[in-house]
């Protein structure tokens, strides 16, 4: 792996529901569940690119500020995920040109939705981590 390739920096938001369930989107480009989320825009700042990001994928405006929940990265998309605890503030869930479908999840069907490296940061979420936690993996599995 080369080592002057530059990182690129995401964001993704766990929408919890009073019934401490998370908001999770089937993307259309890989069928995968996951929170909603993406890169940073090269003028944005962190909320604004989460607040962007979230309401893209979910049609969800998030109330900020949003809870650091934890740190990722993976090893080998050069990829640092900043994943946050949200509140939705306005909006009903709804697809997009990104989302396939949306779920509200439990804690167990997180777990058997999402791959385990993206399972992890809405348990992380869920549990309102504090100090955030702060992981690896290899897109798939933790490290």
């Amino acid at each position: 792996m080369s080592t002057d390739r530059p990182h690129s920096v995401s964001v993704a938001g766990v929408i919890v529901d009073d019934q401490d369930r998370a908001l999770l989107i089937k993307r259309r480009d890989n069928g995968h569940w996951e929170p909603p989320g993406g890169v940073l825009e090269r003028e944005e700042t962190i909320p604004e690119a989460l607040q962007r990001e979230v309401l893209e994928e979910t049609g969800i405006k998030i109330a900020l500020p949003a809870t650091l929940t934890g740190i990722y990265k993976n090893m080998n998309g050069l990829i640092v995920s900043l994943v946050f605890r949200c509140e939705a503030a306005d909006g009903t869930p709804t697809t997009g040109d990104e989302t396939r479908a949306l779920r509200w999840a439990t804690r167990e069907e997180v777990t058997e939705l999402a791959d385990e490296a993206y399972a992890i940061r809405v348990l992380d979420a869920l549990d309102a981590t504090s100090p955030p936690a702060i992981r690896a993996h290899d897109g798939v599995k933790l490290v």
